[in-house]
C-alpha cells in the first residue's frame, strides 16, 4: 500500500482501527459492492481525479475506495469539522487515497482543508453541503476550469447550486442526489430517523417514553424523525411553514403547533429545515427547564446559539456533546454537539445498509456526468430514473426479495389509449 505523503491527517498510528472500521461497512453494503465490481471492469475513471467532500467515517471511506476502484485517483476532505473520524483517515492514507481532513479542526483550518483539496485541481466532484462548489465560485474560481461536473449529496448543498444555476453563474453540471427516490425515500427518512435518536440517546442516556418530542420541519428528514421518536413512546409535535406538509403531520397522527407554542412544551427539540434561526431568542424565553435542543440540517444554524448566549449567565460542557446554558432566571437549556449535525457529531451517522444505497447512486451519478457532462451543460440535474430503479433492483437481489414484472398484454394496454 502507498501512502500520500502530503496528506494532512492528525495520527497514522490509528489506521489499523480505521481498516476495521470499514471492513465492517464493505461486509455491510453490498449494493456499493457490485457498483465496485462494475467499476473494476470498466475503469470509467481511468486517468481522472476525483474530490470529495463528505462526513469522512467509514461509509464514506468505502465509497471513496470504490470510487478508487474506478481508477480515479481520490483526494477526500470533510464536509463538518465534528463527523470527521480521524482513524478513518489515516488507514484511506494507507489505502492509497489522499486525505485533507481532521477531527474539530479551526474554522479557518476547516476552510484551508477543502481549499487544499481542490488545489488538487479535480476533474469531478462529490460534494455535501455545497463547500467545494461554493470554493470553486467564490474566491477559487481559478481551479474551476478542469471540473467536469459531480454530484451533490444535500437539501441544502442542492438549494445553493439552485441559486447559482438561477443567477447564471454555475459553471458545471451537478448531479442532484439528494432528489433521487432511492435518495431521501430511504436515506432521508430511515436514515436520519435512526442515526438522529442514536445519536441524542447515546449523548443524552435519557428515557425518550413519555416525553415531548418538538420536530421542526416534516420533510422526509423530519417524517423519519417524527416517525421513530413516536416509536420510542414519545409524543410528537410538528412545527411547518409548509400548510400542505402541516396538513400531512396531522394526518399522521401528530400535533401541529407554532413554534412559540411547541416552545413551551416540549422536553426535545430537533431541527430538521436547511433554513437559519428557527429555534431563536424568542422561543427560548418559553421554554422548560431541562429542555433539550439538537439539531439535523447540515449547517449549525439552524439553532441560533447566540441569542441562546446573550439571554445565558453562563455556559458549560456537562457531558460530552452538550452544553449547558444558565438562563438569568435559572432555567437550564442543553444544546447537543454544538448545534452541528447530532446523527453524526454525536454518532455514527446513518446505518450502513441505508447509506449503501445513497452512495451507490453516488457513484452511478459520478459516472453518468462524467459520461455527459458535456451534453448535460451548466446545470442541476436529476439522477436518472434508470439509476434509481438499478439501485432499488440490486437493494431487492441483496435481501433475496423478487418482484413481478409485467406481461407483454399488460404493458401495450399500459402504452395504449384505446384498449380498456
Amino acid at each position: 500500500m502507498s501512502v500520500k505523503e502530503n496528506s494532512i491527517v492528525t495520527d497514522m498510528a490509528l489506521a489499523p482501527e480505521g481498516h476495521l472500521k470499514i471492513d465492517w461497512v464493505n461486509a455491510h453494503m453490498p449494493v456499493l459492492n457490485r457498483v465496485r465490481e462494475q467499476f473494476e471492469k470498466e475503469q470509467p475513471f481511468k486517468g481522472l481525479k476525483v474530490a470529495i467532500s463528505l462526513h469522512l467515517e467509514a461509509k464514506t471511506a468505502y465509497l471513496a475506495k470504490v470510487v478508487q476502484a474506478g481508477g480515479a485517483e481520490v483526494v477526500i476532505t470533510g464536509s463538518n469539522p465534528l463527523s470527521t473520524q480521524d482513524d478513518v483517515c489515516a488507514a484511506l492514507v494507507e489505502d492509497g487515497i489522499t486525505v485533507f481532513a481532521k477531527y474539530n479542526p479551526s474554522p479557518e483550518e476547516y476552510k484551508d482543508l477543502l481549499i487544499k483539496t481542490l488545489e488538487t485541481k479535480p476533474d469531478l466532484i462529490i460534494d455535501d453541503g455545497g463547500d467545494l462548489v461554493t470554493i470553486l465560485h467564490s474566491e477559487r474560481q481559478d481551479l474551476a476550469g478542469q471540473v467536469r461536473g459531480g454530484a451533490e449529496e444535500t437539501t441544502t448543498g442542492i438549494l445553493r447550486l439552485k441559486a447559482l444555476e438561477k443567477e447564471g453563474q454555475l459553471k458545471f453540471p451537478m448531479v442532484a442526489v439528494n432528489d433521487a427516490f432511492c435518495k431521501y425515500l430511504f436515506d432521508n427518512r430511515y436514515g436520519t430517523g435512526q442515526s438522529v435518536w442514536d445519536g441524542i440517546n447515546r449523548t443524552t442516556n435519557l428515557v425518550v417514553a413519555g416525553k415531548t418530542v418538538v420536530v421542526v420541519g416534516y420533510g422526509w428528514c423530519g417524517k423519519g424523525v417524527a416517525m421513530r421518536a413516536k416509536g420510542l413512546g414519545a409524543q410528537v409535535v410538528v412545527t411547518e411553514i409548509d400548510p400542505i406538509k402541516a396538513v400531512e403531520a396531522y394526518m399522521d397522527g401528530f400535533t401541529v403547533l407554532p413554534m412559540l407554542e411547541a416552545a413551551k412544551v416540549g422536553d426535545f427539540f430537533v431541527t430538521v429545515t436547511g433554513n437559519r434561526d428557527v429555534i431563536r431568542g424568542e422561543h427560548y424565553k418559553v421554554m422548560k427547564d431541562g429542555a433539550i435542543l439538537s439539531n439535523a440540517g447540515h449547517f449549525d444554524v439552524e439553532v441560533n446559539k447566540p441569542e441562546l448566549e446573550e439571554q445565558s449567565e453562563s455556559k458549560r460542557t456537562v457531558r460530552r456533546n452538550i452544553e449547558e446554558y444558565k438562563l438569568k432566571d435559572g432555567r437550564k437549556i442543553y444544546v447537543l454537539a454544538e448545534g452541528r449535525l447530532v446523527n453524526l457529531a454525536a454518532g455514527d451517522g446513518h446505518p450502513a445498509e441505508i447509506m449503501d444505497m445513497t452512495f451507490a447512486l453516488q457513484a452511478m451519478s459520478l459516472k453518468y456526468v462524467n459520461d455527459q457532462y458535456q451534453a448535460l451543460g451548466k446545470t442541476v440535474v436529476n439522477v436518472p430514473y434508470e439509476t434509481d430503479q438499478q439501485v432499488a433492483a440490486y437493494k431487492l437481489e441483496s435481501l433475496g426479495v423478487s418482484i413481478d414484472t409485467l406481461t407483454p398484454e399488460q404493458k401495450s394496454y399500459l402504452d395504449s389509449w384505446t384498449e380498456h
